[in-house]
């Protein structure tokens, strides 16, 4: 017995896709009106209807076909094509300079001194509490 998974288990891809769209089946359910558990039950079966599918790709955000026929391989290649070579004389969204103009752990320091000190001032007060009675 082969642990392959069949190339043309829609249920799977479903599972997939809402997966890398970050989404729950609890959402998914939401979204078409049913429970977390006919999600499951879709997304372990091989074959689902027509109707059902559109409205699944609908709610996902994708179409029909692009749940037929997705693979993982696509979406890998897919975005193994994007390179972080030199986006200085690109257009769009990635023609900024994306560098980080603090030192994160300076940050870090700096947010536990801010605890360390409200600590300190919590103790002082309760001490002033404790003296006044």
């Amino acid at each position: 017995m082969s642990t392959l998974t069949k190339p043309n288990h829609i249920g799977r891809k479903i599972s997939r896709i809402r997966e890398l769209r970050d989404m729950k089946q609890e959402a998914l359910a939401q979204a078409l009106g049913t429970n977390q558990q006919a999600i499951s039950a879709i997304e372990n079966s091989e074959t689902i209807d027509e109707e059902k599918l559109k409205a699944i790709a609908e709610a996902l955000g994708v179409t029909v076909e692009g749940i037929k026929n997705f693979s993982e391989e696509a979406a890998i290649n897919y975005f193994n094509t994007f390179t972080d070579t030199d986006f200085t004389n690109s257009q769009g969204a990635f023609s900024q300079n994306h560098q980080c103009s603090f030192n994160p752990l300076d940050k870090v320091v700096e947010l536990y001194e801010r605890l360390v000190q409200a600590e300190k001032d919590k103790v002082e007060y309760l001490e002033r509490l404790m003296k006044g009675k």
